[in-house]
């Protein structure tokens, strides 16, 4: 492997960071402890799956490992994290999009998660040093979850923890509370990231076309909240080897979100300083927070998060030295249809062409090699066969493909404001 990151053969070994997969319905059974064999027969019987993506056809690409591998591999595609998609057991929806589970549904939701990560670890077993699986949890109960996470890195799920949002209304702790310390502590020990997605923490908005539309231009920020909670709770300086991850949330909005974050805490720490000499309002806002935090919002994104950017935009390109490269994670999304499947290489032309082949290398695989700790050693002969060349990827793309359905394609795109 040489220090630009690319291979032998000049091609990328190009790592998704974001890529999606679960079991059909049926074949989550076998993966559930046999007390709840009854009642999972009785519910699968009755449950009609809201999504049509996951009934299609096509749905096969999210638990059929050699389609996948074969169809990740044209796509230029080395290795993947894999989050999940399909729909667990006792789940009224994909886990990433279901509200947090009253007291009467925990134990059996909980059954369900656990039976999707044994499933995963097999998944992943499948296809030895190219799939880094995402484990979930639910955080109504924090002992649970620590036993849980222990148990899903000894089967080998080294993606990391999937961080459950915490949405209004949900009657959970938010995530700055001290409560989840024990979370946070047991990943920094086991070295696992805390990953964060888009979609897992916004409210039920309901289904009218107005709620649709204010989804859309919210979600995302919900799922940014995760960012400031952990850093103004502190969760960074109690366990300064803790990783987090924000992933499919774009990435065009971290350097003005920092550079806000990074004003509000000297504001409040600088009236908290002078509060013996002054009391004001503001001073009571900012009371205790330099010494629960440690170091400033800025300081902590350098030493401890990363960007699972997704199919990054050509407008987002220009932020990367703010961003920071060493923290920005390519991801096509596969298998879904805003990903970049199977115009990845094309994708990857439209952001990257005009981009040294060294900050590209990082970007598109290095990156995520590093923070979920895939063997490069291993992938880069595989990508010395199937990954996109350099001079590939340094060619501008003139037109997006004709079929293509990612909005990493949209012309005419600006940063977001988050």
């Amino acid at each position: 492997m040489s220090t630009t990151g690319a291979t032998s053969e000049d091609r990328y070994t190009v790592v998704s960071a974001d890529c999606h997969a679960g079991a059909d319905l049926l074949d989550y059974r076998p993966y559930l402890e046999k007390r709840y064999h009854d009642e999972f027969d009785a519910w699968a019987a009755t449950y009609v799956n809201p999504y049509e993506d996951l009934v299609a056809d096509t749905a096969d690409r999210n638990w059929n490992s050699e389609r996948r591998i074969a169809e990740l591999e044209q796509d230029g595609i080395v290795a993947e994290v894999v989050f999940p998609n399909t729909i667990p057991p006792f789940f009224p929806s994909g886990s990433l999009m279901a509200p947090a589970p009253n007291a009467e549904e925990f134990q059996r939701r909980w059954a369900g998660l656990r039976a999707h990560n044994r499933w995963l670890a097999d998944f992943c077993g499948a296809a030895p040093g190219r799939r880094a699986g995402v484990f979930q949890i639910l955080l109504n109960d924090v002992q649970e979850a620590v036993q849980e996470i222990r148990r899903a890195v000894e089967a080998g799920l080294r993606g990391g923890l999937l961080l459950p949002g915490t949405p209004p209304g949900s009657g959970l702790p938010e995530l700055y509370s001290s409560t989840y310390d024990p979370i946070w502590a047991v990943c920094a020990e086991l070295g696992v990231p805390v990953n964060h997605h888009a979609g897992s923490a916004s409210p039920p908005l309901g289904d009218e076309p107005a709620a649709r539309a204010v989804y859309m231009v919210e979600t995302t920020w919900f799922s940014h909240r995760a960012l400031w909670h952990l850093i103004f709770g502190g969760a960074f300086r109690r366990h300064p080897d803790l990783k987090l991850v924000l992933t499919e949330q774009g990435s065009g909005w971290i350097p003005g979100v920092l550079d806000m974050l990074d004003y509000y805490h000297g504001r409040l720490v600088a009236s908290a300083a002078k509060a013996s000499r002054a009391s004001t309002a503001e001073s009571k806002f900012g009371a205790g927070l330099a010494t629960s935090m440690g170091k400033g919002p800025s300081e902590v994104w350098r030493d401890n998060c990363f960007v699972g950017a997704s199919f990054m935009r050509p407008h987002e390109v220009p932020l990367r030295d703010r961003i920071g490269i060493e923290k920005i994670m390519w991801g096509s999304d596969y298998p879904h249809d805003e990903g970049t499947y199977p115009y990845s290489r094309e994708g990857l032309r439209f952001a990257y062409a005009r981009v040294p082949r060294d900050e590209v290398a990082a970007m598109v695989g290095g990156n995520a090699a590093r923070v979920y700790g895939f063997d490069l050693d291993v992938l880069d002969p595989i990508a010395a066969k199937v990954g996109p060349t350099v001079s590939e990827i340094a060619e501008p793309l003139a037109e997006p493909p004709a079929a293509a359905t990612s909005p990493v394609f949209a012309r005419g795109a600006s940063v977001r404001v988050w």
